[in-house]
């Protein structure tokens, strides 16, 4: 999910160069939009490892 968030903004940035105003309006605002659900999910997982503890039997190898 960040490299679509990289992606939308690498194709800001380029469309910004190029002179396409709400090309890249619109490519800066889904890069945001993706990297904020990114660190969402990424803290709702963190909260969830604190609140589960670590496994009390690791899985077999």
């Amino acid at each position: 999910m960040l490299g679509w968030s990289l992606a939308f903004f690498i194709i800001a940035i380029i469309a910004a160069i190029l002179g396409f105003g709400g090309i890249a309006a619109g490519a800066a605002g889904i890069a945001k939009l993706i990297f904020f659900f990114f660190v969402v999910a990424f803290l709702a997982s963190l909260v969830w490892g604190i609140f589960n503890g670590p496994r009390s039997h690791p899985p077999p190898i």
